[in-house]
């Protein structure tokens, strides 16, 4: 994997855990926060922790945000913050900025002053959850796009045996099954002929309401 270099702001509970995450996978993170206790929290994790206020720009100048190729904006609970920086990244030709986003009208906000990316850590969890609990047979949920959905499916009895040439499952619900997972192994673009069996997890990718009803036709595990 190549190391990137990211600049993380706001050091709240999702952007601790964001640098956490970068770290442990190898890149390198500048994190920064006005609060001095988040920042020192940090410190013996990001590669580099800064107590600074990202919503003046001769600042951001300071820390060298233009260097980085991607900045992620993680303030929590002060709009004005969250614009103003994204605002002031995207002016300084940041190439990437995501910035997280509290609600609808924020986003758009966002996304509208040059946000590339504005997610909604919040709200999808919730929709994860969502799909998550309403499913016995689901395991996990993923949005791609408002068209696409990966899902985790642990495949019914009623699939026992069956290929999925015998399912056809594309054709019937417009899915395609991407992978077989049993046990530890994983058969990654199964062939028409592969059979499924009870306890094997499926990685289907569809729209939300095909996978229900693929689910809903072949009931519970």
């Amino acid at each position: 994997m190549m190391k990137k270099q990211f600049m993380v702001i706001g050091l709240g509970r999702f952007g601790s855990s964001l640098t956490r995450t970068l770290i442990e996978n190898g890149h390198e993170v500048l994190a920064v926060d006005k609060n001095e206790q988040l920042v020192q929290e940090m410190a013996s994790i990001a590669t580099h922790a800064l107590q600074a206020d990202c919503t003046d720009e001769s600042v951001l100048r300071e820390l060298g945000a233009s260097n980085f190729s991607h900045a992620i904006v993680a303030i929590g609970d002060d709009l004005q913050a969250s614009i103003l920086t994204t605002l002031l990244l995207k002016d300084m030709k940041v190439p990437k900025v995501t910035a997280k986003a509290r609600n609808e009208m924020h986003g758009n906000v966002l996304t509208k002053i040059g946000a590339d990316n504005v997610i909604y850590p919040e709200r999808d969890m919730g929709i994860r959850l969502g799909n998550q609990l309403s499913s016995d047979n689901l395991i996990d949920y993923i949005e791609l796009s408002p068209e696409y959905n990966l899902a985790e499916i642990l495949a019914p009895p009623a699939m026992n045996g069956l290929s999925l040439k015998d399912l056809n499952i594309r054709a019937k619900y417009g899915c395609t099954i991407m992978a077989i997972k049993t046990g530890q192994s994983i058969n990654v673009s199964p062939n028409a002929e592969d059979a499924i069996h009870t306890g094997d997890i499926l990685l289907i990718i569809g729209s939300y309401d095909d996978i229900r009803d693929l689910e809903s036709d072949y009931g519970r595990p």
